[in-house]
């Protein structure tokens, strides 16, 4: 029977908050979870997870992480994935060389790390004292924690833990040569597959933006993007909905009764995979969401760190939320202007908040 865009709907958001369960099995059942230093009331990976991990606390990630079969690592984005996802883009080949003499300043630092242990970059600069350089926002960083965080992305780093934010980094071990082809699509596949479980259904649109981020994490394979691209339009599902040609997993059906909906209200960080797609965000809710923290504040609409208000399978409006002298300050904006006048909205809003207290320590 045909699928329509309600179908979409209800599955996308009834697939992904799916029932509370361990941190590694959430995070296992996600593929990934982005990352964002921003803390609005909450770091976004907190908030993701807050509504998928039975009892989640605001900063368990970070304090478990060492202990738990996971790295932080480049995807579509930076944020934690399992080793099994993270071992599919190694060994990263960068679309940029580095010079001779970056090479041995970070043969150097190798040697150091190696001999020290995992360390915090304040260590590291103490040590070499490299300078300053220019980021891309215009402003000043230091040229170790450049350095480092370069070392990461090419895999001879890994982040062992965080200490109050920050990343400690520690040697990783170099992993075999790349792929022969065969391999290497395979591998890419895999991803893909991984990018599709997280962010089901998606537009054809959508998708090939979601693999043109993912040459990020696996540049090697960037010349093969178009090929892997045709491969994952023929092993998905897909239906031409308003002319928009729709893909999910092979195997799944939006029609199915088991993608049951609550009656709950969710506060969802703007990296959630429920509206990580802003063309999917429009398509389905008929408003535009904007994530606004890094534009200027007299240009915003919604506000610093708007979180999407879901409930059912709606996004109605969004809330901006802070803690003011230990207590949770919110306002909450309308796509239709006035919140819905379903006493069920109303009751689950202030659940929500609740959950919200207790999540960020507050009582």
């Amino acid at each position: 029977m045909r699928v329509t865009l309600d179908h979409l709907r209800r599955y996308a958001v009834a697939r992904s908050l799916f029932k509370p369960t361990t941190l590694g099995k959430a995070i296992g059942k996600l593929g990934f979870v982005q990352a964002d230093p921003i803390r609005a009331p909450a770091r976004a990976q907190d908030l993701t997870l807050r509504h998928r991990v039975v009892d989640y606390a605001a900063g368990d990630l970070e304090r478990r992480y060492p202990k738990l079969p996971i790295e932080e690592d480049f995807f579509v984005n930076y944020g934690f994935l399992p080793r099994a996802h993270q071992g599919l883009m190694h060994p990263r080949v960068p679309r940029t060389a580095w010079s001779a003499a970056r090479k041995r300043k970070a043969q150097t630092v190798l040697e150091f790390i190696r001999e020290q242990g995992p360390v915090h970059p304040r260590i590291v600069d103490a040590h070499f004292a490299h300078g300053k350089i220019t980021n891309w926002f215009g402003g000043s960083s230091n040229a170790t924690t450049h350095l480092l965080d370069d070392m990461h992305y090419r895999g001879m780093l890994r982040i062992a833990r965080r200490e109050s934010g920050t990343r400690i980094y520690a040697v990783r071990e170099p992993v075999e040569a790349l792929p022969d082809a065969a391999t290497a699509s395979a591998r890419f596949d895999a991803l893909v597959n991984a990018v599709m479980h997280k962010y089901a259904p998606l537009p054809a649109a959508s998708l090939g933006q979601l693999l043109s981020l993912l040459c990020v994490g696996a540049p090697q394979w960037r010349t093969e993007r178009a090929a892997a691209l045709a491969r994952a339009k023929q092993r998905f599902t897909r239906v031409r909905l308003d002319g928009i040609d729709w893909y999910w997993p092979a195997g799944e059906s939006p029609r199915s009764a088991r993608w049951r909906l609550d009656d709950e209200v969710r506060l969802l960080t703007p990296f959630d995979p429920v509206v990580w797609d802003r063309r999917r965000f429009t398509i389905f809710w008929d408003w535009t969401y904007r994530f606004e923290a890094y534009t200027p504040a007299p240009k915003r609409k919604l506000g610093y760190y708007a979180l999407p208000v879901l409930w059912r399978d709606r996004v109605v409006g969004w809330g901006n939320l802070s803690v003011v002298e230990g207590k949770l300050q919110s306002t909450f904006g309308y796509a239709d202007h006035d919140a819905p006048r379903d006493p069920a909205f109303h009751a689950g809003l202030e659940a929500e908040l609740a959950r919200m207290n207790l999540f960020l320590g507050l009582g």
